[in-house]
Parts: C-alpha cells; structure tokens; sequence
C-alpha cells in the first residue's frame, strides 16, 4: 500500500512540476479580429521597428495562410485556431444559429447556467459550453495541471473560445460599464489584479479624447480619400471623416459601446494583458503558460469603414505600436528569447459591394428578404404550407413540426428547396445536409461547405453566393454602407500568419498552410497530445 502511495504521490508530482522539454516558458497566441493578409504590406511604410516589421524580419512569415472552411466569422475562427479542427468536429458553426430545442438564435458562446462576474449585466452570461472539441490550451492544462491559461478579449467569444474549458481566467468586456468581466463557469469573483484594473476607468478617460490620425492625414495615401458614400456615420457625426470627438459623441450614455469603435480600445485591451503577466506570474516558473490576446476593435472599425478608409489603415497603424509596446514587456517581464508568439485573425473582408459596384468590379448585394417571401410563397403553393422556419448565415432551416403534420419527406423538401434557390441571380451554389452528409465532395467548395456543417446547428439546405456579394436583408441607403465576411472567397479566407521568439526561425513560407495547422504546430512545439478532435498538419518549416 505504502508502494502505491509513493508511486501514486509521484505521478502527481510529475504532472504538476514537469517541463516540457525545450519549450518556451510563454506561449502568447494573439488573434486580430478581421485582419486582410495584405494589411501588413500596404501599410508598412508607417509601421515602427518593433511591431509588425519585427515580426516579419525576424520571425517566420507564413504567407499562404487560409480559412478551409466556411463560414468565415469570429466564433468559427478562434474555435478551428485553437482547436486545429473546423466546425464540423468542433461545432461553433457561427456566431450564432437557429436552436431547433428552443426555436431562438443562440449565440455562439451563449449559456444559461451561468451567472455574470464582475458586473450585474447580462453581457457576462456566456461560457464555452457549446465547443464540442479541446482546444490546445486545454491540452496543456490537462497534461501540465501546474500551467496557467488567460484569455481575454472585447468581444465574449473572442476569449473564451480560445481559453477553453480549463482557462484559470477569461475576460471579456461589459458593453454596459467598460469594464472586464467573466462568469461562473471560470470563477466567482474577479481577482483582486482584475478589480485594480478596472477601478481606473481607462474607458472613460479615453472617451474624453479626440480620435485623429496618428500622422498628418496627408500622408495617408495607402487609402482612399477621408469622406466616401462607403462608410457609416457614427452618432453625432454628419460625416465620416476625422476627427472624432469622442467625448462629444458619446454623450447620452453611448461611450462604452462607441469605445469599441476606436483603436484605443485596442490599447486597452494590450494595456489589460500586461498588467496580467506580472499579476499571473506568467512565465516565471518552470511549466509553460498561455496568454491569449484578441483585438475585436479592426473588426468593428472594419465593418462600418471598410478595407479603404482612413480609418482602418490608421487603426493598424496604432496597433502596430500596441504589438510593440506588448513585445517589450514580454522581454522585461518574461524574458527575450524566452516566449513564443503567433498572430492571425478570425478571418479578412469584402471591399465595401457598392464600392466594387461603383468601380465596375464584380461584387455587390443578394437582398435576402425578396427572395425568401418568394421562396415561402413556392413552398407554400407547392405543399399547402409555409415550411420555412428560419434563415440564419445562408442556412434555410425547415418547420419539422409542420413537415411532420403534413407527412412530408424532410429530404425531397429540401432539394425542392435547393433547386429553387439555385435559380436565384448571384447564388454560385446550393447543398442540401444530406448531401453535405453522404455525398462524396464534388469540388472545393462543397469542401469547405461541409467542413463548416454540423448536423445539429446547421441548416437543412446551405446556400453560398458569388465572388464579392454580401448578403443583406433589404435595399437602403445604410445596408450598402460598410462591409462584412463570411464567404469561402480569399479575400475572406487569407489572413496573416507570423510566428516570433524561443524555436522560431527567420523565414518565409509560402505554401499553402491551413488555419487548424496553427494548433498541430504547437503541439510540438509544447510536446502535447494533439486536442480531441485536432485535423490540421504541423508547419514543418517552424519545426526543423
């Protein structure tokens, strides 16, 4: 008996105070939120030394990097980074999907068992209950007990997907105080670093500012002109040029929402992971730890300014000082040499539609609305019923109940659906779930389709749209403002890729390489089992 406590004391030990074996003593995975692949180079005439240029010059610069799946939103994204698989295996199919169990939209990371930590919004009620796979952060915490996992971001999702379900803490941002907050299922109450943190209210101090270009508005010739039809106005604003007074602007108690569309929350956001390397003693002991970073505020700027403007070319620009002030805490804190660091993003953009359609380019908008009511009066001619019961992401959910009732074949409405809506102008293809489910792939397309299909939040029939249209619900003057993703096409799919620190080399890669093939390459570089549900191929180059 004595025997097998000692061995069994041994194990345990083991687990909690081994290295692995090479490994950096801080692995930092930064996501941008909405980042084109080109961003690096258009702009890098204003970028400093000790940002992105960095990274490029002395890190491995991957440039083929691609989503291989669709479709290619935020919640998507972070789950396929960090579990190394698509949304097939790990079921975050969306930012949000129709819940057949409730007939409501549910969000990607919503949950309802949980309570809000940190404020008494319910901005906090979320979890990574609904990711069906490990990530790789959860793999290191259940092989290395002792490592510690942080994740933090704006946006809900862009944190707590990548911490997992083992994170020791995942912090997202309270739209209702601008503050930091978690939720039960990490913890009861924020740690005291959290609260300090908070208490100084960087929020409103920022809001009191002026947002105008880090360099003489002149110089920004890498963009279009300041004032276009393209952008969306921002309240109090009767154009969409600079400067933005914030303060002004926020009156009327809008300023922690309209704080996300400025690049000083991306500040806040670095500024909140530094204080967390010395408060969670990342990086000081033997195991390794990880930090997660997402900036959600490009995606936000991005979505109502588009890839052109000003606005976005000056928010890289102060986001490459943020990386390099980031960076150079890690070398005070953790130690030069001492960490590894990885950037992409969740996934790139669409040039503005009615930009492309202004410029003779191919692109422009699928108005949704017309074309359901016309789908549903079919439907309902053919069978004496409407059995549309939703449209989420280009995914037409059928009326079970209905069919049911009506004793109809689930799978000969489906492809009667299908084949209407092949016939509707500017849809490039449409697939059925059986299809997606039994048939063998016919092409790339039907590739990406299926990787991003999962039975049970998916539609019964998913349709895809030519190259450069957005879909929208109804024709106005706004819904052709601003932009968005979500499509199998590159200039959704290519995104950045850099690697930088402890076992990287310099160099550049340039064949193609898949988002789930940033997880496979950590698991060597941590010396882990591979994640659950993990697809992706280690980037051999980075390993050598």
């Amino acid at each position: 008996m004595k025997l097998f406590a000692s061995f069994l004391f041994t194990l345990i030990f083991s687990a909690l105070f081994a290295q692995q074996p090479k490994s950096p003593k801080l692995i930092v995975g930064i996501v941008v939120d909405q980042m084109c692949y080109e961003y690096l180079y258009r702009y890098q005439a204003k970028f400093g030394e000790g940002g992105f240029k960095l990274l490029m010059n002395k890190g491995t610069n991957c440039r083929t990097t691609n989503y291989n799946y669709i479709p290619t939103f935020t919640g998507p994204g972070h789950a396929s980074i960090y579990t190394g698989t698509t949304p097939n295996n790990h079921g975050i199919v969306g930012n949000d999907w129709h819940d057949r169990t409730t007939g409501k939209s549910i969000n990607c990371v919503e949950d309802s068992l949980v309570e809000t930590v940190g404020s008494t919004s319910a901005y906090g009620l979320f979890s990574p209950r609904n990711l069906k796979a490990n990530t790789i952060t959860d793999q290191l915490k259940m092989t290395y007990p002792n490592s510690k996992v942080i994740s933090m971001s704006i946006k809900n999702r862009g944190a707590i997907l990548p911490g997992g379900h083992l994170s020791n803490g995942s912090y997202w941002y309270d739209f209702m105080t601008g503050k930091f907050i978690s939720s039960t299922f990490f913890m009861n109450e924020l740690p005291k670093w959290v609260n300090d943190f908070n208490d100084k209210d960087q929020m409103t101090s920022y809001m009191g500012k002026e947002w105008t270009t880090y360099f003489d508005i002149s110089t920004y010739t890498e963009s279009g002109p300041d004032n276009t039809p393209y952008e969306v106005l921002l309240p109090k604003k009767t154009t969409p040029t600079f400067p933005y007074n914030l303060l002004e602007m926020s009156e009327g108690g809008l300023a922690p929402n309209l704080f996300t569309y400025t690049p000083f929350c991306d500040t806040y956001l670095t500024d909140f992971a530094i204080a967390s390397l010395d408060a969670e003693k990342l990086g000081k002991d033997n195991q390794t730890d990880f930090l997660c970073i997402s900036y959600s505020s490009p995606d936000a700027i991005g979505h109502a300014f588009g890839p052109q403007s000003i606005e976005i070319e000056d928010t890289y620009i102060r986001l490459d000082r943020d990386i390099e002030k980031l960076l150079k805490s890690l070398n005070e804190k953790v130690g030069k040499g001492e960490y590894t660091l990885f950037i992409t993003a969740d996934h790139a953009v669409v040039p503005v539609p009615q930009y492309l359609i202004d410029n003779k380019l191919p692109g422009g908008y699928f108005f949704l609305d017309n074309n359901m009511s016309d789908l549903r009066a079919k439907v309902t001619a053919k069978y004496g019923a409407d059995i549309i019961l939703n449209e989420t992401n280009l995914n037409i959910y059928l009326n079970y109940e209905r069919l049911d009732s009506l004793k109809l074949n689930k799978k000969e409405v489906a492809r009667f659906v299908a084949d209407e809506i092949q016939e509707w102008e500017n849809v490039k293809q449409v697939f059925t779930a059986e299809r997606l489910q039994h048939a063998p792939s016919d092409g790339e397309w039907m590739d990406m389709v299926r990787k991003g299909f999962h039975w049970k939040e998916s539609g019964d029939v998913i349709f895809i749209l030519e190259p450069g249209f957005l879909d929208k619900h109804t024709d106005t003057e706004k819904s052709r403002k601003g932009t968005s993703h979500g499509s199998a096409f590159s200039y959704d799919t290519h995104v950045p890729l850099l690697w930088y620190g402890k076992n990287i080399p310099a160099q550049e890669v340039f064949r193609s390489i898949d988002i789930t093939d940033i997880a496979a390459t950590l698991v060597h570089l941590l010396y882990l089992q591979q994640p659950s549900a993990l697809t992706g191929k280690p980037i051999i180059e980075i390993l050598k």
